[in-house]
């Protein structure tokens, strides 16, 4: 069983923690790693930096900018994790643009994360229909999970679409803005929480965007399995740098 699909399973809400790779420094990926797994997170999303992250805001922008400049490609990030899974033990996943991915060659990229143990990627910019049709039997002949998003705007037929072709979880983005927006969430968006959860999927949600603290990590999983944070983290990583997140990790799980 993929290791997304096992932590699913547990009896608890779930913190996933989004990074940068190459960022602050080049070769910081494998320490953050090992260093938040040791603080007590679930999942962990590694971001493959991208000149043009669309979906991401100035934050996790800077942080791409600076991973690029530091000399972060796709073959360093290959390299940097071929043995991760000697010291990490929970689910890893790549998010990244479509791109990049396409220039490494679709097989070539898929294969690669088996062979190191990646468990899933998160590709916003690939539509579900263009996946479903050219590239999900490619995904699953490697074990991936390749998990898709929902927002506020899509509609149940289209969010029903997804969650059919979709295993492991859904990406529920908690708002059409780009990610490190303003803190809290008001009544659009708990509305639409509880309209998602009513829809009664087959794969659970998680939550992204917009998730900084206990509040809002307590607000996205009353309805969701569990919330990913991005942009906070980077920020901590910017000003603490890539060592102790025990403070950091405890300070969203429990209330101050």
């Amino acid at each position: 069983m993929n290791r997304i699909d096992q932590k699913l399973k547990e009896d608890h809400k779930l913190l996933s923690i989004y990074f940068t790779a190459g960022y602050p420094n080049i070769n910081d990926t494998v320490t953050i790693i090992e260093n938040l797994e040791k603080s007590g997170i679930d999942m962990l999303e590694i971001g493959l930096p991208f000149s043009d992250p669309l979906a991401d805001g100035p934050t996790i922008q800077a942080s791409s900018t600076k991973a690029l400049n530091n000399g972060m490609t796709t073959a360093l990030l290959f390299e940097q994790l071929k043995d991760i899974r000697k010291t990490v033990s929970i689910p890893l996943i790549i998010m990244g643009y479509f791109n990049p991915m396409l220039q490494y060659g679709i097989e070539a990229f898929c294969e690669k994360c088996e062979e190191i143990g990646i468990d899933g990627l998160i590709i916003p910019d690939l539509p579900v229909d263009v996946y479903n049709e050219e590239y999900k039997s490619v995904f699953e002949k490697h074990g991936l999970v390749n998990v898709l998003l929902i927002t506020p705007q899509t509609s149940d037929e289209r969010i029903r679409f997804i969650d059919s072709v979709s295993n492991g979880f859904i990406y529920m983005v908690s708002s059409a803005s780009v990610t490190g927006g303003n803190s809290g969430f008001g009544n659009t968006q708990t509305d639409y929480f509880k309209r998602i959860a009513d829809l009664k999927l087959k794969n659970p949600q998680i939550v992204g965007f917009g998730i900084s603290d206990n509040e809002t990590f307590t607000q996205a999983t009353e309805h969701a399995k569990g919330a990913i944070i991005g942009s906070a983290f980077i920020k901590h990583l910017t000003k603490n740098g890539a060592t102790n997140f025990d403070a950091f990790v405890s300070s969203i799980k429990t209330k101050s």
